[in-house]
């Protein structure tokens, strides 16, 4: 009987962690020996540090030098209660700044560095050295939920479900009972005004509005659970893209929400852009000029009494992403250990980054590590003798970043 171990004889680096900057020009990746910085697009190595050990975080300060190192893996380069502020110009630890509980996320701002554990968010000054302002008491965080802004701080509050936000001049705390069951992804948008949010459920994505706490929209992803990867605003805050263990990437239509100003012409409503190309007198016609089609259900939509599911808003394109065989799997199948923060037996997949407001990438990690570019813009169906111009999604380049 043969009883010697499996030999893994997979090469190169396993990516433990992916994370996009702030302006999704660049994304860092923490490996099982160091960690990498990509060019966003075209997907192309910028920097690659080996330190023989694992990093289970790689977070980035912008465009800067500086990024927030935690160690990852089965071999850490450093225990997983440091945070390290690497500066890559010098190529050695800057800062470090140690807890009691395992850090499962680092937000860094040039002003701030927001740092959460599994049942804390920590504060600091970006100074030197960094200054702790304050700790806030989270309910329980395994995914290290943080948004981190110029202005504003989200991160869960202290039931399932509750979101806090912290205006980060006055320290008020602003709660908002979001879901019924606990939270799964946050996003803030680049200007601060919108605050988009996913439960456990998975099947409904919040949209609040940061200035006043109020529900602007509730999008349906769809009807069966599902486990959300990543929620990003594009940077005009007009569309909202959402991954999931579906596979699928979903885009939605935000320019109608409350108090929003109306889109100029030149950058249409997706959910508006069914227009007629036909050379005979056009005749309005609700069901197919007004009808958005987000409003999956028609003419049901508009019938009282029928259960919500008909009414919601739907998303106005959708398209696979690849996840990778990995993916696939909750056993204990894994050769190498995911980062905290993610699941235990699942690398992180679908993490979105806007590239512009009609270019999504979408990248994971684990062995087969993808970067995948999407495009939304305008495509013409035929329907009978006319023509419909809708707005639509289409997958426009991969490759496989990092690994075998």
């Amino acid at each position: 009987m043969n009883t010697r171990p499996v030999i893994d004889e997979s090469h190169g680096p396993v990516s433990l962690s992916a994370s996009f900057n702030s302006d999704v020009s660049c994304f860092s990746v923490g490996t099982d020996t160091g960690f990498c910085v990509f060019n966003s697009d075209p997907c192309a190595l910028q920097v690659s540090r080996l330190l023989n050990a694992g990093i289970g975080i790689a977070e980035m300060l912008g465009n800067y030098n500086y990024l927030a190192l935690v160690g990852g893996g089965k071999n850490p380069r450093w225990p997983q209660t440091k945070v390290i502020i690497w500066d890559d110009a010098k190529k050695k630890e800057a800062v470090t700044l140690e807890h009691k509980t395992a850090v499962l996320r680092v937000r860094l701002t040039r002003t701030h560095i927001a740092v959460a554990l599994v049942n804390a968010v920590h504060l600091y000054a970006f100074s030197s050295p960094p200054t702790r302002i304050a700790a806030f008491e989270t309910a329980d965080n395994h995914l290290g939920l943080c948004c981190l802004a110029s202005k504003l701080l989200a991160f869960p509050g202290r039931s399932p479900g509750k979101i806090q936000i912290v205006e980060l001049k006055t320290q008020n705390v602003s709660i908002i009972p979001a879901h019924a069951s606990s939270l799964r992804a946050l996003d803030l948008s680049q200007d601060e005004s919108l605050l988009a949010s996913a439960s456990e459920t998975g099947t409904l994505i919040r949209v609040i509005s940061t200035a006043n706490c109020a529900k602007l929209a509730e999008l349906r992803r769809g009807v069966d659970p599902a486990f959300i990867f990543s929620i990003a605003i594009s940077p005009d805050s007009n569309t909202l893209a959402v991954t999931s263990d579906k596979s699928t990437l979903h885009i939605f239509d935000l320019t109608q929400l409350p108090g929003r100003p109306p889109p100029s012409p030149a950058a249409r409503s997706p959910n508006n852009s069914a227009r007629r190309r036909s050379q005979s007198p056009q005749v309005s016609s609700p069901a197919v000029d007004d009808e958005p089609p987000s409003n999956k259900w028609g003419f049901f939509s508009k019938i009282p009494l029928l259960p919500r599911i008909f009414s919601d808003t739907y998303s106005f394109a959708s398209i696979h992403f690849e996840m990778g065989d990995e993916a696939m799997t909750n056993d204990s199948s894994l050769k190498y250990l995911p980062a905290l923060g993610s699941l235990p037996t699942r690398p992180m997949k679908g993490i979105i980054g806007w590239q512009d407001n009609a270019t999504i990438l979408v990248i994971g990690t684990g062995r087969d590590g993808r970067w995948e570019r999407f495009r939304i813009g305008d495509r013409v169906i035929q329907q009978g003798q006319e023509e419909v111009v809708r707005k639509d999604v289409w997958k426009d380049g991969w490759k496989r970043y990092l690994g075998s």
